[in-house]
């Protein structure tokens, strides 16, 4: 299959300019969670440029079918995700967002872009090909809900893999991380919200002082977090924010926190929230106030499919070499819902380098108003991700 490989990085390099620029459009125009709409009918317009069906999933999701022409019964779904983010761009570029407070500042952009490269290529190569590819442009994973929409909706029924992608201003250009097991935590959001009892600030014992008890509360719970490396016990407990209060001398009646659990083993997330409440409710009694909860589940823990990844290692390897190719890391606190996917049809999720040191934009983190990519990364996305489809439907990596 080594010559499918040099046809695709043929093609790719001769398609470069194409995913750039759409890239570049992408990130121009980004949208919001749940409200990527011009974004879903921009991918639709480029489907039927190349003759590709499609239907929407919920309101702003893509999804697309392309079967090749050889004999196969194998199925794949690829996905990207498409949403931007809530932040206004500082970066002095011809690309940068004309949508005020909204930057795709997380790599989406590139992912999308990637995707609908990756469906020309497979389009233009079917006869290469057999079985089925399911492209799966994916809404608002910033918020934990595309992922779920596409499973509900039955995107994923009879599919025998899944497969994803990140761009990482972590790593170099082109080198990737495949790596087996948790490769981001669990996400859930909290909210809690403590009732006492309003008194003048000079008459202390006639008011149960919410504000006080919820910063026993939050003192509290970040003395839980441990400092332990091993996966298994690592967890993160973090407030971002409180509000309390009417004015500077009147006791506060209510106080309300929201904060994010991260984990990376489902039974330690659940005993997490557990001892969440346990010790905000005998904190509460001890002053004689109470709270009440709100959870919202994010996202489960990605956990990468040993047999998927090790499937994904090889294609890298064989197409890009041993020194690109990076297969242990401490996997982050971030999280993604393409553990949806895999946790519906074995997977893997890959981490692909956009650091050029020459930009020194590509170095900065997500989710930062002056991030970017080095656009040599989508010659490696695009070729990694049609290379493991092609050999997997062909059962090249059995």
């Amino acid at each position: 299959m080594a010559n499918i490989h040099s046809i695709v990085l043929d093609e790719t390099k001769k398609d470069h300019d194409y995913v750039v620029s759409l890239r570049r459009y992408l990130h121009t125009h980004p949208e919001l969670s749940k409200s990527e709409f011009n974004t879903a009918k921009t991918i639709e317009s480029e489907l039927d440029k190349i003759g590709v069906s499609h239907k929407r999933v919920g309101e702003t999701g893509v999804f697309a079918e392309i079967n090749g022409e050889k004999q196969g019964n194998r199925v794949i779904a690829l996905r990207a995700d498409i949403d931007a983010l809530p932040i206004q761009e500082e970066n002095n570029c011809d690309y940068k967002s004309v949508n005020p407070g909204v930057m795709h500042a997380c790599g989406h952009d590139a992912h999308a872009a990637s995707l609908i490269g990756v469906a020309r290529l497979l389009t233009k190569l079917k006869k290469e090909w057999g079985g089925s590819v399911r492209l799966c442009f994916q809404q608002a994973e910033e918020v934990g809900y595309g992922g779920r929409m596409f499973v509900k909706e039955g995107c994923l029924e009879g599919a025998d893999r899944t497969f994803g992608f990140h761009t990482s201003p972590s790593y170099p250009t082109g080198v990737i991380l495949a790596q087996e097991g948790p490769i981001n935590a669990s996400v859930d959001w909290f909210r809690i919200t403590v009732h006492g009892k309003s008194a003048h600030i000079t008459k202390p014992t006639l008011g149960v002082d919410s504000l006080l008890v919820a910063s026993k509360i939050v003192e509290a719970l970040h003395k839980f977090v441990p400092k332990s490396e091993e996966l298994k016990d690592r967890f993160l407990i973090g407030i971002g924010k409180l509000e309390a209060g009417t004015t500077y001398n009147i006791i506060a009646e209510k106080a309300v926190m929201e904060g994010t659990v991260r984990a990376f083993d489902e039974v330690v997330r659940k005993q997490i929230k557990e001892l969440i409440e346990l010790t905000a409710n005998s904190i509460a009694s001890t002053f004689k106030a109470t709270v009440s909860y709100e959870w919202r589940d994010n996202t489960s823990v990605l956990s990468n499919d040993s047999k998927a990844t090790k499937e994904a290692q090889k294609v890298a390897r064989e197409l890009f070499g041993e020194d690109k190719v990076v297969t242990d890391s401490i996997p982050p606190f971030t999280g993604d819902d393409m553990a949806d996917f895999i946790n519906a049809v074995p997977g893997t999720y890959l981490f692909i380098g956009s650091h050029n040191e020459q930009i020194p934009q590509t170095g900065v983190a997500q989710h930062n108003c002056n991030f970017d990519i080095d656009e040599d990364v989508l010659n490696t996305s695009v070729a990694l991700t049609t290379c493991y489809a092609i050999d997997y439907l062909s059962g090249l990596l059995d």
